[in-house]
């Protein structure tokens, strides 16, 4: 009988800076749509998901990271942040407050399909009251119908529209909402 190894998700720590940096640089272009280029990307990731951005999300009062592991190795990261940004959209589509922001949910691709992101998820929902919230809410690329599956199926529903800035193109999303 094949032993099936058990997904820990716990908060993320300082000696997962590395290997946290190093999956975000591999599944942040996952989730891009194909229009966006590599030097978006790149520029992107440079600017918002290196060793140093990591190490001040983790002392943030305001943010919780989470890392998912199985057998020692992390699979995949979550990142939720207090509060609603002053974007008209997104003030308008999420109208339960206090809410938490799901800033970024990533899963390696070799470990779709295993229960990762549900774990992750299962975890980011369990700890949005941590940052007082009474709703999550999450953007996600219009043209991810997989992700937006994901999110459907973990009782998010569709509350408006956003746009993102990806170096130089701007990218239309859904924003989705749940009650904690």
């Amino acid at each position: 009988m094949e032993r099936v190894s058990r997904t820990d998700v716990t908060a993320a720590t300082a000696a997962d800076l590395s290997e946290l940096a190093d999956i975000a640089a591999t599944t942040f272009p996952l989730a891009c749509p194909p229009s966006v280029t590599p030097e978006n990307v790149a520029a992107f990731i440079a600017e918002n998901l290196t060793q140093e951005h990591f190490a001040k999300y983790l002392t943030d009062p305001d943010r919780i990271v989470l890392v998912a592991r199985r057998d020692g190795r992390i699979l995949g990261y979550a990142m939720l942040v207090r509060g609603v940004p002053d974007d008209d959209d997104v003030q308008a589509a999420v109208t339960v407050r206090p809410a938490v922001e799901i800033s970024k949910m990533y899963v390696l691709p070799d470990s779709h399909g295993a229960g990762i992101s549900a774990a992750l998820m299962a975890e980011a929902l369990n700890r949005a009251p941590d940052l007082d919230a009474k709703s999550v809410w999450l953007g996600v690329n219009q043209n991810n119908q997989r992700a937006q599956r994901f999110y459907v199926k973990h009782g998010f529903t569709i509350n408006g529209t956003k746009t993102f800035r990806l170096g130089t193109r701007i990218e239309n999303d859904y924003v989705m909402v749940r009650p904690v």
